[in-house]
């Protein structure tokens, strides 16, 4: 990613994301960057395996933690948690500390926590607590090889006009192999096109209600 000026925007529903200027985006919903995540990230993808004590999840485009972070606080009663984020482009320490995450969350005693997914080591398995192993890795995603290994995959890529070979049916395939059979993508993206090339790649789609400020989202699964 080139070097350019990176702003601290507060979206509507008070949490805090990263803006780019230069290329008009952010790295959360400006309508509310906890409120998108927990409605499709969470609720449409995590609690499917509510039932589940154990599960692995791979986020594409670690950012600003914040999806990290609300999975660490809603799986604090699962045996295990093995949580992968691949991120090209980390964030520096110093906006780190400007994400409100913790507040917003009411979850100020978990502040250390939300500072240890940002600290902690990158390209190892680290502890952050008892049931939760995170490894960061810092990789391109078109460079992702990974076979069989997650139940499921945040897809919090930039947006399609922005970068849409990270949307294509060559990622998709990428994605497709590296979840377990039966395994689910979900991503805030509905675009006709990322439809198609979900499809192409072997997913089952379904097209359910968006976050605020985003019609519909895109829920993918692995049917084998």
């Amino acid at each position: 990613m080139p070097k350019m000026k990176r702003e601290i925007l507060i979206t509507a529903d008070g949490s805090t994301t990263i803006r780019i200027p230069d290329w008009d985006e952010n790295y959360h919903s400006s309508h509310g960057a906890i409120q998108e995540a927990k409605h499709v990230f969470i609720a449409n993808g995590l609690d499917l395996f509510n039932n589940q004590a154990e599960i692995s999840i791979l986020e594409i485009g670690f950012g600003t933690g914040l999806n990290a972070f609300i999975t660490f606080l809603e799986t604090q009663k699962k045996e295990k948690v093995n949580y992968v984020g691949v991120e090209a482009y980390p964030i520096s320490q110093e906006e780190v500390m400007q994400m409100n995450y913790p507040s917003e969350l009411k979850a100020n005693s978990f502040t250390t926590i939300f500072e240890k997914l940002h600290s902690c080591d990158w390209e190892q398995e680290v502890t952050i607590a008892s049931h939760f192993k995170l490894t960061k890795r810092q990789q391109l995603f078109q460079d992702i090889e990974d076979k069989n290994q997650y139940n499921l995959i945040y897809f919090d890529a930039f947006g399609f006009p922005l970068q849409p070979e990270l949307w294509s049916e060559l990622i998709f395939k990428k994605m497709f192999d590296a979840l377990l059979p039966n395994g689910v993508l979900v991503t805030y993206a509905c675009r006709t096109t990322i439809k198609n090339a979900m499809i192409t790649a072997g997913f089952a789609i379904e097209k359910l209600p968006g976050a605020p400020g985003k019609r519909e989202m895109l829920r993918a699964t692995k049917i084998v």
